[in-house]
């Protein structure tokens, strides 16, 4: 599905996820965010598209409890992201965006 986002979106997109890296946005906020702003679904319908209950796509949007990486994979399925191991000091998980010698 991230073939369809324009230029504009994947680069949203990549700041979205370094905010999120750096601990600025939620798993939660992310995920309702990129639901409403790029897909433009309520979450009934991004439930049945990604093939979790409502239920369990509310608890995730309002980062509640400890879900399993395959359901976190599912969610995220949609916009390109899958969880993966990341430095735990955000400022080494921003130096993967930014490289080595360059600050923003």
């Amino acid at each position: 599905m991230t073939d369809s986002f324009t230029p504009s979106q994947q680069n949203l997109l990549i700041d979205l996820i370094r905010q999120h890296m750096l601990e600025e946005l939620t798993q939660g906020q992310l995920l309702k965010y990129l639901r409403k702003q790029f897909l433009h679904m309520n979450q009934g319908q991004f439930a049945v598209l990604v093939g979790v209950s409502r239920r369990t796509l509310s608890d995730l949007e309002q980062d509640k409890g400890s879900p399993a990486q395959a359901i976190v994979n599912k969610v995220f399925a949609p916009f390109g992201i899958k969880t993966s191991l990341a430095p735990a000091d955000p400022m080494l998980a921003c130096y993967l965006f930014v490289g080595k010698g360059q600050s923003q």
